[in-house]
């Protein structure tokens, strides 16, 4: 293991708690946001609606927090600092598409502003 014992015990614990966090994330995201909303690429669909209720109340981009927390639990979970360092690059690669995915979603939806003034990008309540 790369961590003492005890630490060992509480990433286990805590890495645990992140991965069903992240699921539970990525999952609602995925359900409130629906199948016509949905698409692999970061541009909105013509026929696209915005969302902000469910997991879009606390977090602006709930799949790719999901992804996210789900990256830093597996990596806690493991015990593994090189996997921390893979979780810390994907938040960096989410930080950036979501960035260009809200200039689209700003041109797309007017009131997208005032919703980002509001629920935070990427981690609930924090960023």
């Amino acid at each position: 293991p790369a961590f003492p014992p005890l630490i060992a015990t509480l990433a286990t614990w805590k890495g645990g708690a992140l991965m069903l966090i992240g699921a539970a994330l990525c999952i609602g995201g995925l359900m409130a946001l629906g199948s016509p909303n949905l698409t692999a690429l970061p541009y909105p669909k013509d026929t696209a609606e915005l969302r902000e209720s469910g997991p879009y109340a606390i977090v602006r981009h709930p799949i790719y927090s999901g992804l996210i927390f789900g990256a830093f639990g597996w990596a806690l979970y493991l015990e593994a600092p090189l996997t921390l360092l893979f979780a810390v690059a994907l938040f960096v690669l989410f930080d950036l598409k979501s960035r260009r995915e809200e200039r689209w979603l700003t041109e797309r939806f007017p009131q997208y502003v005032d919703y980002c003034r509001r629920v935070k990008r990427l981690i609930p309540w924090l960023y």
